[in-house]
């Protein structure tokens, strides 16, 4: 999908870009702080939804703030994302993601506090910091992997998945060893600050060695009426929406069917490890001439059919639309890798991306909000999973647009 012109308007002049010299050393770090970066960006969602009954019932919130908190995340990803085009003009990519993940390992850390209040802050301090990663790390690719996008997007996204699905699995054991679901939420902060330490020497090299000059960049906004960026925003949208709506409310929709806590962590543990192939297979066959469209096809079919299933099937064959479910949730990498590839240089790439995702997460914030509160008021999941599937058929048609080769 090549890259077109934005509108005069969106463009923002500034004197050409220098990158830092890209010693091994530098290379190899690059790449250590990519995958720790990667590991944390579900990690703390994840870890939450998997322990929201458990947090609940131990810190007593009603049922409005029960859907609030699974809400939080995508609103600070619009919100807090929206900066992010402005705040690496400014400071640059690298520091803006340090600063990211300051405010995210600080943030899953006071979670571990065992207070509402604790518990509401440090999602929305540790989610703002979530939301600058979310949006410049398809820029910090573009500039640090310029002829492996696809490879490291594939790394990038891979490691996300591997770290949600290892946390979500593991945050119920843990939570129960330590006698305390805050304790346990809390500790994924642990994690975080390890990629804070391993993304240091990224940043101090990029200040060393690099003549990006500040203030440069692309306003993201006027990119939206072009046919490229509304359509790379309503997919993400789209896919964000039916993802943070299933990655909030899942194990708690099997564990209120009849399935133990341990049981629905488990499950949406096999969901999660499902989408790390399915993310990989999806890029090779996308990467394919003439073969994006089907592949996006075949991941909108795969959600579809899992929501399906989930109104129709037992609790007890949840392993069915969980795998389906999880191949669903791999079309994030090809979103990604088209957010990565698009644009004529970074500052463009970040507005796109910048457009896209705080955009896309804000409409995206009525998934697990709306999931919520459409259980309370209706005491079942039936309403919530059909208007699922409706989202998963228009992500179908979004995705033969977007795909239409028409797309400048």
């Amino acid at each position: 999908m090549s890259a077109s012109p934005p509108p005069a308007a969106a463009r923002i002049s500034h004197p050409s870009v220098e990158a830092a010299p890209k010693t091994r050393i530098a290379v190899v770090f690059s790449v250590i702080a990519l995958v720790l970066i990667g590991l944390n960006l579900r990690a703390g969602i994840t870890g939450a939804s998997a322990l929201l009954h458990d947090l609940q019932l131990v810190l007593g919130y009603g049922p409005l703030v029960a859907a609030v908190i699974p809400s939080i995340p995508t609103l600070c990803f619009a919100l807090a994302g929206a900066a992010t085009s402005w705040l690496t003009g400014k400071m640059g990519v690298e520091k803006a993601i340090l600063l990211a993940l300051a405010l995210l390992a600080g943030g899953l850390l006071l979670r571990g506090i065992p207070a509402t209040g604790m518990l509401v802050a440090g999602t929305v301090v540790g989610m703002s910091g979530l939301a600058v990663c979310n949006v410049a790390m398809p820029s910090f690719i573009r500039e640090h992997f310029a002829a492996r996008t696809s490879l490291m997007t594939a790394v990038y996204t891979v490691t996300m998945t591997t770290g949600g699905t290892v946390t979500s699995v593991a945050v119920v054991p843990l939570a129960q060893a330590l006698g305390s679901p805050s304790a346990a939420v809390g500790s994924i902060g642990i994690m975080a600050m390890a990629a804070l330490l391993g993304f240091l020497p990224v940043a101090l090299h990029a200040h060393r060695h690099s003549t990006r000059p500040a203030g440069g960049g692309t306003l993201p906004w006027p990119l939206l009426r072009t046919r490229k960026g509304a359509l790379l925003t309503a997919i993400f949208t789209l896919q964000a929406l039916l993802a943070y709506a299933l990655l909030s409310w899942f194990p708690y929709m099997l564990t209120t069917l009849g399935l133990s806590a341990s049981e629905s962590g488990l499950m949406f543990g096999v969901m999660q490890l499902v989408s790390v192939p399915a993310g990989v297979l999806l890029i090779a066959l996308g990467s394919r001439p003439g073969m994006l469209r089907p592949a996006f096809y075949l991941v909108s079919t795969a959600m579809a059919a899992g929501v399906a299933l989930l109104l129709f099937l037992p609790v007890s064959l949840s392993i069915v639309p969980a795998v389906l479910l999880g191949f669903g949730l791999g079309i994030f990498p090809l979103v990604m890798v088209m957010i990565s590839r698009s644009g004529r240089d970074t500052a463009e790439t970040t507005a796109l991306s910048t457009l896209a995702q705080s955009t896309g997460y804000l409409l995206a914030t009525a998934g697990p909000f709306g999931m919520g509160i459409l259980h309370s008021a209706t005491g079942g999941w039936t309403l919530p999973l059909a208007l699922l599937l409706v989202l998963a058929v228009v992500q179908m048609a979004v995705a033969h647009l977007l795909t239409s080769g028409k797309v400048k």
